[in-house]
């Protein structure tokens, strides 16, 4: 796209007109969802506003403009991965719950004892917590498909790990740590060898290349509306009819039953045997119109914008020594996984928010991936197409003079010797007094940062699961003493420097004070006379809250 094209196209989305700390919003987390341009919007809006009814059923006129949309998306959504039949495509709330609903109804129908189920290390939590519970129940065995270097599923150990004992093979399409197109062709044609099924995780696949289940013969295929520009709360289960029909229900009540009698039920044909209750419907209808936007402009192909988008962030993070990729080469789709010499991924993160750039950072919800990495997390960068060179140029620039300049040493609270110690009554004062005077979000961030470099370090010794504090985003420790005056005193410490801070912030409120003191402080005012929560993260936000929590537990 021409720069006067890439604008007009970036007009189909509202929200990144928004501006995020006074600066544009620069949206790099497209891994974890898509902004909706407005057709997808508009479509859920007229539902609710045109022809708002439950569908099926009912014998009225609004009924039938709602099932007849309802069920049309249905067929749309078989067309877009070329499904033989529209009853093999099953609404569900996400891809977490198609896992789910194959695990629970043919998992555990068809393991038994000695049974392998085979994942690969790189597999979202959604893809193998369900069948960890499949497998204790049942006794199967779990194994795992290791990666290669350059983080796709290693095809030299597939004929090794999906052996016959193996009745079920589930793999992510693209990884959503390393985003590479992992060789599932291989795969699902061992499988088929030794007579084990096969569930592909296309979740963040499906807006980024095009898929057809019929020509890769899986028997399971799952992904989410909200990762390919559509609404949260709609997913798909693609299965293949033979299978469909053999697995009993997964849940039960409306729709999804034929006739109901206190002497027995028998229950409905597909695709409604799997959809029991009221389903999204203004959803599914809004899915519909996400997926003519993407066949209007192809953006589930390799087209050029996205290419040039891949190509130009990889060289430009390759560029910056302290930037290491988890694995070698460069990624099939715009998304990139990394983390930075001696700088904790929380504190790049929460610096880049302050200048209008989101990204994520953490486990992405693959924490056997980050162990067989010997990491707690990292930062992962996803782009769309209606991202700009422009955006990457001051994405770069900015992440240039996070690492080059740090925080500035400047301030009034990063001088320690004007206290005694974290929790006097000055430095309380002198936080409040210094955060009231810092107006915006910016400021605040600085004074938190500065913060965290006046916390001692705590000894590794008092760091261990004992005083690690559950809830918080990044690892932090909390160690407790108390005086035979039943005064208490907390020390904390965090690896992330924005931890740290908020640490600070929180000892200064509760450090040297007895029992009934620290209970009875008005905590939720003390964050809002410091304007706090509401510009923290949720996670963020709760991770803070956690740190009060163990505090006050411990005093009681």
């Amino acid at each position: 796209m021409s720069p006067v094209e890439l604008e007009n196209f970036r007009a189909f989305f509202p929200l990144l007109a928004e501006k995020v700390n006074g600066k544009a919003l620069v949206y790099f987390d497209n891994g974890a969802t898509t902004q909706k341009p407005a057709a997808v919007i508009n479509s859920e809006k007229q539902y609710y506003q045109k022809y708002n009814a439950n569908v099926h059923r009912a014998a009225h006129h609004l009924s039938a403009l709602a099932t007849n949309a309802f069920e049309a998306s249905r067929m749309k959504v078989q067309q877009y991965i070329h499904a033989q039949f529209s009853h093999e495509i099953i609404w569900t709330k996400g891809t977490t719950e198609s896992i789910n609903l194959v695990a629970q109804s043919w998992g555990m129908n068809n393991l038994s004892s000695g049974d392998e189920i085979v994942l690969s290390v790189a597999e979202h939590h959604a893809n193998i917590v369900p069948w960890q519970i499949v497998a204790e129940k049942t006794g199967a065995i779990i194994k795992v498909l290791p990666l290669d270097e350059t983080g796709r599923v290693d095809a030299s150990q597939i004929d090794v790990i999906i052996s016959d004992k193996a009745k079920i093979v589930c793999c992510s399409h693209i990884s959503n740590v390393i985003g590479k197109i992992n060789p599932i062709e291989k795969i699902i044609t061992r499988a088929k060898s030794v007579g084990a099924k096969t569930l592909i995780d296309g979740a963040q696949a499906i807006a980024n290349i095009p898929v057809d289940v019929q020509q890769l013969d899986c028997d399971f295929y799952v992904f989410s509306a909200h990762k390919m520009y559509g609404p949260t709360g709609v997913g798909v289960l693609y299965g293949k009819t033979s299978e469909l029909e053999s697995m009993p229900v997964y849940q039960t009540g409306g729709e999804m039953i034929k006739s109901v009698s206190f002497s027995g039920t028998t229950f409905n044909d597909l695709p409604f045997k799997f959809e029991a209750g009221t389903p999204n419907i203004a959803g599914v209808i809004a899915f519909s119109a996400a997926i003519d936007f993407i066949n209007e402009f192809g953006l589930n192909r390799h087209e050029y914008h996205k290419q040039l988008l891949t190509n130009y962030c990889y060289e430009q993070l390759l560029l910056l020594d302290e930037v290491k990729l988890l694995v070698t080469d460069k990624p099939d789709i715009p998304l990139f996984s990394f983390v930075i010499d001696e700088h904790h991924q929380q504190d790049i993160a929460s610096d880049l928010d302050v200048a209008g750039i989101a990204v994520r950072v953490g486990h992405h919800c693959a924490m056997p991936l980050m162990e067989s990495f010997s990491l707690p997390g990292c930062i992962r960068v996803s782009l769309a197409p209606y991202n700009s060179i422009a955006e990457v140029d001051y994405f770069i620039n900015t992440l240039t003079g996070i690492l080059q300049n740090g925080a500035d040493e400047a301030g009034i609270i990063s001088n320690k010797s004007e206290y005694e110690e974290i929790g006097s009554e000055d430095e309380a004062n002198g936080i409040l007094d210094t955060f009231c005077r810092a107006k915006s979000w910016d400021a605040k961030h600085r004074e938190i940062m500065l913060l965290g470099k006046v916390l001692p370090r705590m000894s590794k010794e008092l760091r261990c699961d004992e005083t690690l504090i559950s809830g918080c985003e990044s690892a932090a420790w909390l160690s407790i003493s108390r005086s035979s005056t039943d005064i208490f005193s907390f020390s904390a410490y965090s690896d992330a420097k924005i931890i740290r801070g908020l640490l600070v912030i929180v000892l200064a409120a509760f450090n040297h004070k007895t029992a009934q003191q620290i209970t009875e402080f008005d905590i939720d005012t003390y964050f809002k006379e410091l304007g706090l929560i509401q510009h923290l993260s949720p996670s963020r936000g709760n991770g803070l809250l956690a740190i009060v929590k163990k505090i006050r537990q411990s005093v009681l």
